[in-house]
């Protein structure tokens, strides 16, 4: 077989009207933040393209471009800066799969997609545990979840994608096809600029972590297709995706009480190496639980936790066996003192399971809505301040003493929940006042210094957007010749800082 090209030539868009651009102030108001809960949100209007030649027409004619999905960035990285905000919610189409691949639009929400697979036996895996998520955002984030313990990050279930450059010239990437030459470059023919030589980074992302979504991706051979997935909408809009896909396994969902934050490091490590098929382990705090109103609980089937309680949500899959798969997990409860019966949905039991997802995701809705709140009551500077921490599962006791610490020494209100298979928490600030969110800032950079000493990394699968405490987390991770790289990536393919000006890292200063 050949060797890739490190060449790729783009296409025209077919001629196509530009789809009409909304002023209305009902409709622009709702497009000005996303949960980040960044205040100061203004944009130049809003546009519906529903093909990619429409997002061409679009990006061809505009100035700065914002691209958004769902609006469930945690960074700011959906939050407009004077942009036009260019919405890919009406590139919602799927088509039927073929060859356990299915393609679809970015703007296709990840619960249209479950259940649209669903029916037809097939699965999505590493889905973010948002499912309101767009598959676009989460492409463009390489987003992760609860299951990338078993099956990965984004980036590894991506086969190909449609993608709409800063001239309007669209690229059709096809993994494998396009990888960079032995001189660490690519050429793409472009329809505005002609060819472009786009330099690829020379920084180790560190190989050791799970999931990583902190900056253009870089790796010895680099594949095309890689360095727009995780580049956050500022290197080209993704307009559609073949994403791979696989049979729908069987799964139980456990929601496991435990009595304290330390039983529930060690059940967790003790599950993991079982031998079972667990796929993702969830971790909610004691604070965490404490958010959440009583008809919560009822939902779940499980009594509120004791005040130093925590909660774990574990998703064991299993082909065959499940009677067996049952005696093995309550072999490893009981061994780990477990004494409270888990609710569990036996795997033909959605209704259940869902309604433990459901506990899973009330708590960061608590949270936003308490941030939200703080805003609106207390000061309009008040913002999400949380961390996105990953490190070696086995460090997790200690990473855990850390976020408590920084937190604590400051008389901050936090709750920490998250991926705890994976060793990727996201330790909260609990905002009372603006003094607060400065002092959680404080906090986070205490545990992003100790994240990096136990060989983790401050920014894992929320990515980095437009929040300056990740952009010097992204620094600290790179170092300056890092994120020089990635300015010489930006400017080889969007010279005039057309994509998501501000993202990953401050705009360049215009003269």
């Amino acid at each position: 077989m050949s060797r890739p090209q490190h060449r790729a030539i783009a296409r025209a868009p077919r001629p196509t009207a530009i789809p009409p651009i909304e002023h209305d102030p009902d409709i622009v108001i709702s497009f000005l933040s996303d949960a980040a809960h960044v205040p100061g949100g203004t944009a130049e209007g809003v546009v519906f393209p529903a093909t990619a030649d429409e997002v061409a027409a679009v990006v061809a004619a505009a100035t700065h471009v914002l691209p958004v999905g769902a609006q469930s960035s945690l960074t700011g990285g959906a939050t407009p800066r004077g942009d036009l905000v260019l919405s890919t919610r009406r590139l919602s189409h799927i088509a039927e799969p073929v060859e356990r691949t299915v393609r679809v639009g970015a703007g296709v929400p990840l619960s249209e997609l479950h259940r649209f697979l669903a029916a037809r036996g097939l699965y999505y895996p590493p889905a973010p545990t948002f499912d309101g998520a767009f598959v676009g955002g989460t492409i463009a984030t390489n987003a992760a979840g609860a299951a990338t313990f078993k099956y990965g990050v984004t980036r590894q279930w991506v086969n190909a994608a449609t993608v709409v450059l800063a001239d309007g010239s669209i690229l059709d990437l096809t993994r494998g096809e396009v990888r960079a030459s032995d001189e660490g470059l690519f050429e793409i023919e472009t329809i505005g600029r002609g060819r472009v030589q786009v330099p690829t980074p020379t920084y180790e992302v560190p190989a050791h972590l799970p999931k990583l979504s902190a900056g253009y991706f870089a790796a010895r051979d680099l594949d095309l297709l890689d360095l727009f997935i995780g580049s956050e909408g500022t290197l080209g809009v993704i307009a559609e995706a073949t994403l791979r896909i696989t049979r729908r396994p069987l799964r139980c969902v456990l929601l496991v009480a435990c009595e304290s934050e330390g039983q529930a490091v060690a059940l967790s490590a003790a599950l993991a190496g079982s031998g079972l098929e667990v796929a993702a382990i969830e971790y909610m705090d004691a604070r965490s639980l404490q958010l959440l109103g009583e008809d919560a609980y009822t939902r779940a089937g499980i009594a509120r936790p004791s005040s130093d309680g925590a909660l774990l949500l574990v998703q064991v899959e299993t082909e065959t066996g499940l009677d067996r798969a049952l005696a093995s997990l309550d072999a490893v409860l009981r061994k780990n003192r477990v004494t409270t019966d888990p609710v569990i949905a036996l795997p033909d039991d959605e209704r259940t399971a869902s309604r433990l997802f459901e506990l899973r995701e009330a708590i960061p809705a608590a949270v936003n809505a308490r941030v939200g709140d703080a805003q609106a009551r207390v000061h309009p500077g008040i913002q999400k301040t949380a961390g996105d921490f990953i490190v070696p599962v086995a460090s997790m006791g200690h990473a855990l003493a850390l976020y408590r610490g920084a937190f604590e020494r400051r008389g901050l209100d936090y709750a920490i929940w998250g991926h705890i298979s994976d060793g990727n928490l996201h330790p909260n600030l609990l905002p009372r006042s603006l003094e607060d969110v400065e002092n959680g800032r404080d906090a986070l950079r205490e545990m992003a210094r100790g994240v990096i000493e136990l060989r983790g990394a401050p920014v894992a699968e929320h990515g980095v957007g437009r929040n300056p405490l990740k952009q010097k987390f992204l620094r600290d991770l790179y170092g300056d010749e890092g994120v020089e790289q990635m300015r010489a990536v930006k400017r080889a393919l969007d010279p005039e800082g057309k994509f998501a000006a501000g993202v990953l890292f401050p705009a360049a200063p215009t003269s």
